[in-house]
C-alpha cells in the first residue's frame, strides 16, 4: 500500500499560534487511496466531512464548519455529527501519534492506519450550528498498536462535548481482507 497524494486533496496553509504561515499536510492527506473513503475524514469521499487534523505541539487540532443540514433543533448541531468529528479526528491523531512515537515521517512505510475500537462522547451543552467547530485532541496513552485519545469539541467559544476514543492500528493484511 504505497501512499499516493491524490489529486484534489489540498495541502493547507496554516497559522499555528505565533508561528509564521506555512504549508502543512494534514494527517489525513497521508492516507493511501484504499484507506481514504471514510465519511468523516476521507479525502476521496466527496459527500463526507473531509476533516483535516494537524499537530500544534502535542495537541492535534481540527476545525469543521457545519452546514445548515447538520441541524438537530434550529440553530444547533445534531449529536451524530459531533460523534463523527470526534471519532475521525481521534483516529487520525492516533495514527499520527504512532508515527511520532517511532520518530518516523508520516509518508514512511509501512503506513499506520487506525480504526475505532471504542467511542465515548459526553455532550455538555447544545452545540451552535453557526461558525466553526474546533477540536483539540491529546494522546492519553499508547499501548503497542492501541492508542487512547481524549478530545474536546468547542462551538461558539464554549466547550460543548468531550470524547474518549480507543483506536487500533490495522495492518496491511487487515486492509486487504476487509477492503475490496
Amino acid at each position: 500500500m504505497k501512499h499516493q497524494n491524490s489529486p484534489g486533496i489540498p495541502t493547507f496553509v496554516l497559522k499555528i499560534k505565533n508561528q509564521n504561515f506555512m504549508e502543512v499536510k494534514a494527517f489525513q492527506d497521508y492516507y493511501p487511496d484504499d484507506f481514504n473513503h471514510c465519511y468523516g475524514c476521507g479525502g476521496l469521499n466527496e459527500h463526507g466531512h473531509q476533516i483535516k487534523s494537524f499537530w500544534d505541539g502535542d495537541v492535534a487540532i481540527a476545525e469543521f464548519e457545519p452546514k445548515p443540514y447538520h441541524t438537530a433543533l434550529p440553530g444547533y448541531v445534531y449529536g451524530g455529527l459531533i460523534a463523527s468529528l470526534i471519532d475521525c479526528h481521534s483516529t487520525g491523531t492516533a495514527a499520527a501519534a504512532l508515527y511520532k512515537k517511532e520518530n518516523r515521517p508520516m509518508d514512511s512505510e509501512p503506513p499506520f492506519r487506525c480504526v475505532t475500537a471504542s467511542l465515548h462522547v459526553d455532550y455538555l451543552r447544545p452545540t451552535p450550528l453557526d461558525g466553526k467547530l474546533k477540536l483539540e485532541a491529546m494522546v492519553k496513552s499508547i499501548d503497542r498498536k492501541r492508542v487512547t485519545v481524549l478530545v474536546k469539541l468547542f462551538g461558539g467559544g464554549e466547550l460543548c462535548a468531550t470524547g474518549e476514543v480507543v483506536a487500533v492500528a490495522v495492518g496491511e493484511k487487515w486492509v486487504k481482507r476487509w477492503i475490496k
